[in-house]
Formats: C-alpha cells, structure tokens, sequence
C-alpha cells in the first residue's frame, strides 16, 4: 500500500478526532470549515504552515462574481446567470465542466452576500483602466475578456472582478476576513500541521489524516469526510514535467510553498482521478496601461496570433503554450508608452524591415503583417482578430520598436488549474466517476471552472464557492 495511504487496521489509536477534518487554510479550507462547521460538524482545520494564508494571502483578492450582485447593482452595472454563464462556457478552455459553470453562476449572488457577512469588505465603486487588481481600494473591475473579440459577440460584457477594499493587493485583506471568521466559529485550526497521509478502512472510505509536526506524528479520525483544500502544484518540478514542462519556463511562479501537489497526490494515492493537469494560467501583462494594446503582438514568424486587447492571461497562454514563448509587441513612436511592468525594448528600428532585422525575424514576414495591419487600421478595421476599434490605429510613424514578451525576458506569471476530479459538491470521484467515500476536495487542487482561458478572480471565487459546498457535503455525510 502507498505510503500516502494508511489502512485503518494499522492505526491503533487515534491521537484526535472531529467529524469534518479540512487540509490547508487558503480560502478554500477557510469557506470549507465555515460551512462544515455551520452545518453543525465538530471541524477541525489542519494547516501546513505556522498559519493560514496560503497563496491566498498572497494574490490580488479579485473574487470572479456575477449575475447582478449587489456590487455590480451599486456601480450602476446590469448582469444576468446567462450573460455570466455564456461566457465562462465560450472563455474557460475547451468543454469546462458544464454543471460548475452552471451552479456557479445562479449562486454567485448569493455567494457575494456571504463574503460580505463573513466581514469581507468591498467599496462600491468601480475603477476602468486596468485588468485585475486595481492600485485604489475601489471594488468592481474588469478582470477577463468580456469586451473582447469573439467573446463580447457571445455574451453581454459586464465587469465581474470584485476586490476586497484594500489598495494594490487585496488578497491579504480577503485572508484576514476568513481566517478572522474561523476564529470566530466552532472550528479548530491547528498550525504547524503538514498532512502526509489519508487513513482508509476495508470499505475504500476514507476515514482519517496522519499529519506530522513539532510534536511527531499523530492520527486524526474524521467521522464524516475529509476535505483537501491544498493548493495546486506550481512548485513540483517533477509534476510540472510530467504535465506542462513549458510552466517550468516562467519567471514568475504564482503559489506559495505549499502548491507542491501534495494533495493532489494524497487524492490520487486513495485512488482519485485526475483532469486537466496540463491546464494552467499564464499572464503576460503587456498591456498595461491599455493604451499599448494599440500595438501588435507577433511571433517568432512576424505574425499576429491574437487580438491584442484580450485579457492578458489569454495573451499569455497563447503565446506560450501555442508559441512557444516566443512574442514581441510591436508599437511605433505615436503610440509608444512605458509598460506598468518594467520591461526593456527587445529592438529598436527606423524601419520594419531594421526592426525585423533585429529581432532576427524571418525576411519580409514583420512588413507583410505590418502593412497588411495598417491598411485595414487606416480605416479603424481589424478583419483578421476583430480587436476593438478604440485601440486599432495605424503603426506607421518612425522609430519602431518591440517589447520583449519572450518567455525568457518578460514576466510570465503562472500557476496550475488542473487536479483532482470532483462533481459540484466536491466529493472527489475515481476513474469511474464514482464518489471515493468520506473524500472531498475543493480550491486549486481540483480541476474547478476554468480548464484555460482564465480570468482574474475564478481561483478565489471558485476556491470560496466550492469550498462552501464541500464543506457542507462532508458535513452531511
């Protein structure tokens, strides 16, 4: 038998017990002991590290929501379940998982009423110029690519980014809401606590945790199910080259030292499936401010492959996973201005021709595209990718330049959306689909509502939302 899972015969006494044990205090193991612990479970919260936070506390804090949430109501925005639901089904990658997308949508609502009364503060105002977490403490963003090509053809664009009110990273503030309320519940939080084993009986279920700390190892009965909320596996190099080696690449990996796949492994040890682990977020935030997505971003052919003003996450998936991190953003002088991210220009040239001579591009291939760009822009037209029209404007004027958006000289920011499998109450499932007994799992260690084509706020709002559900299902069970 794996040493990642115990057979019940070997556990002579148990050193704890509770009815619902989570692992991990992120916010989805902070919305799971919650609700567990709310549905009237004894819960008991088992955290690797001294305390809670997680890569949680280290994120932005944007909570994807939508569907007319009483925030967007405030700001003066119209949404509706199937506007929302229209698009995660057209931008989550290919074939999401239809019934998350689904219940998520019709609860998202309601979901935000619940953070707001776990005492997550959000100021009803909305903030236009950035992707994401904005630098003010306003509450309402646009964090996807609602407004762009084909996606705003699809589904009525509404700003569905919501922020925690706290300038320039929210995360910590979100944290310290949640953690604040499990102190303030029934459940027990216990730090300190690295979870290397799930506890079986002869039935299959799983029934206990053994988790090590300073005080040696001890064996943890849990009555009615066990909750993973561990966090994904950015920082497992062997998983990484097992699933997606191209994320081991990125400058810039999003997790903290906990997202190792130790959950994940645990999960599969007990016989779970798996799905999607080659999915991951990647940004490329190029395009910050906006005004650059009036460049052109090529590749390593001289060629467009994306309508510049799309989400940067769908620009850095593309260009890395499609192109192999190999980009450049083109801009000429008239449009030129300094990226957020400190970024140097990659060359610099009187001409497309010297550009693409610098680059060391392939001949003639930059002033075909440029030229072929610049006769439709001339007229306010992107036939090609449909880029909005704000940002369609001719590159003709001299000095030319390109920003490296390489892989090796830009920042790819990236972390990992695939994991366990488990049906909308997280009750993790086998190959077969079958529910594995007593075994919930919520957050970054599951495969949740994007499987690609991420957006800024769907780990934190599915992490929460799912959480909650999982939560209560190990509650019930």
């Amino acid at each position: 038998m794996s040493t990642l899972v115990r057979d019940l015969r070997e556990i002579h006494v148990f050193d704890d017990s509770a009815d619902v044990v989570v692992v991990g205090l992120g916010a989805a193991g902070a919305a799971a002991a919650l609700e567990a612990s709310r549905a009237g479970a004894e819960t008991l919260v088992l955290e690797r590290a001294a305390a809670g936070g997680g890569t949680s506390a280290l994120s932005g804090g944007v909570l994807y929501l939508g569907g007319g949430t009483a925030l967007q109501r405030a700001c003066g925005f119209e949404d509706s379940c199937e506007a929302m639901y229209a698009y995660l089904m057209a931008s989550c990658g290919d074939a999401p998982d239809e019934a998350k997308v689904r219940i998520y949508c019709e609860g998202s609502s309601e979901h935000y009423d619940w953070l707001v009364a776990q005492g997550v503060p959000f100021k009803p105002v909305f903030y236009d110029g950035c992707s994401g977490e904005p630098p003010t403490d306003d509450g309402l963003v646009w964090s996807g690519s609602e407004r762009a090509y084909p996606f705003c053809e699809i589904a009525q664009p509404a700003p569905r980014g919501h922020v925690p009110q706290f300038e320039h990273q929210a995360g910590p503030m979100l944290m310290r809401a949640l953690l604040s309320a499990v102190a303030a519940s029934p459940a027990r939080a216990s730090g300190g606590q690295r979870s290397t084993a799930l506890v079986r009986d002869a039935a299959g279920g799983i029934v206990g945790v053994i988790a090590g700390g300073a005080g040696g190892e001890r064996a943890i009965r849990a009555r009615r199910g066990v909750v993973l909320a561990t966090g994904g596996f950015i920082h497992n190099d062997a998983m990484l080259a097992a699933h997606q080696p191209l994320l081991a690449r990125c400058k810039f990996r999003v997790g903290a030292e906990g997202d190792d796949g130790s959950g994940i492994c645990l999960g599969m040890a007990a016989g779970a499936a798996t799905v999607r682990m080659n999915a991951a977020s990647i940004s490329l935030p190029v395009t910050q401010p906006w005004g650059l997505r009036r460049g052109i971003l090529v590749n390593a052919q001289g060629q467009r492959f994306v309508n510049e003003d799309a989400y940067y996450g769908r620009l850095g998936e593309l260009a890395l996973l499609s192109h192999g991190g190999r980009a450049w953003l083109v801009v000429d002088d008239a449009i030129f201005e300094q990226p957020e991210y400190p970024r140097s220009l990659a060359a610099v040239g009187d001409s497309p021709t010297e550009l693409a001579r610098e680059l060391g591009l392939p001949p003639g291939t930059l002033e075909s595209t440029l030229a072929l760009y610049n006769l439709h822009a001339s007229r306010g037209e992107d036939p090609l990718f449909r880029k909005a029209r704000d940002y369609v404007v001719a590159l003709a004027t001299p000095p030319f330049g390109a920003f490296d958006c390489t892989v090796e000289g830009s920042l790819y920011a990236a972390f990992t959306l695939g994991g366990l499998c488990t049906d909308p109450d997280g009750r993790v499932l086998d190959p077969q689909g079958s529910p594995i007994p007593g075994l919930f799992a919520a957050g970054r260690c599951t495969s949740g509502l994007s499987v690609g084509g991420y957006s800024s706020g769907l780990s934190l709002g599915d992490g929460t939302f799912f959480g909650r559900r999982a939560g209560r299902c190990a509650a019930r069970a």
